[in-house]
């Protein structure tokens, strides 16, 4: 299923009829930008950074997808347009600068066009994650992310980081299965840094088991590394929930 505005979908959800109670979510998926924005007045090497988007991480729940047999819900445009981890009143929801970057496209909407971003990109996916939670009894949110070795200059050891907010239940499970690579909880970003919107919006409140992942992108940078990434994903997922009693339903 796709919804769509424009050259562009909001997003794309995969494997809706999924057997496992395992739901994906990818909130920067696609640096792709809609053409009526005119590239939000950015350079070719701006759009394809990890500014714009999450590389590599749209590979890695697709395969995750697959060896669940879990339903993908994945945003189909740039974090820049409107970033899906944020809620519409969060300054960097449609930010004027990212890093490095000055995003000209942003500077300066006018509440009208905050609303009309909001409308055709968030609210749809938003949507889209409710209904996929909303047809299993016991869902379990995942959500998938990458983040760059280098940021503001400063050179990042972390691997894979195992993100939470106030619920750590799925996160603790996790970060007692040695694995061997650099995990850390809650790195290189935590719930200080507002990167928990999406585990805040449709797990915490309900009482869902969930977790935020993120894996550094160099790990994930070609097709063979991205398979690879997420069989372990899927393996250490599945045994921290068998731990807790849960079965993962892989496909």
């Amino acid at each position: 299923m796709v919804f769509h505005h424009d050259d562009s979908s909001a997003g794309l959800v995969s494997r809706a009829e999924a057997r496992s109670p395992v739901v994906l979510i990818c909130e920067h998926a696609s640096h792709h930008i809609p053409s009526d924005l005119n590239n939000l007045g950015l350079s070719n090497a701006a759009r394809h950074s990890h500014v714009a988007w999450d590389p590599g991480a749209l590979a890695v729940a697709e395969a995750m997808s697959q060896r669940f047999d879990a339903v993908l819900i994945a945003a189909t445009v740039s974090r820049l347009v409107y970033d899906c981890n944020r809620p519409p009143d969060a300054p960097d929801a449609m930010p004027a600068k990212s890093e490095a970057y000055d995003i000209p496209g942003n500077v300066g909407l006018t509440e009208p066009q905050m609303r009309e971003r909001v409308a055709w990109y968030y609210a749809p996916f938003r949507d889209a994650i409710a209904a996929a939670i909303s047809r299993l009894k016991k869902p379990v949110i995942v959500t998938i992310h990458s983040f760059t070795p280098v940021y503001h200059g400063q050179k990042r050891d972390v691997e894979i980081g195992i993100l939470h907010d106030e619920d750590s239940r799925l996160a603790d499970a996790l970060l007692v299965i040695d694995q061997p690579f650099k995990v850390r909880r809650n790195a290189p970003y935590g719930p200080q840094d507002g990167v928990t919107h999406t585990l805040k919006e449709h797990a915490i409140t309900p009482g869902h088991l969930n977790v935020m992942i993120e894996v550094r992108s160099d790990l994930i940078a070609d097709g063979p590394s991205q398979v690879a990434m997420a069989k372990v994903l899927v393996d250490w997922l599945s045994q921290a929930l068998h731990n807790m009693g849960v079965t993962a339903c892989k496909g």
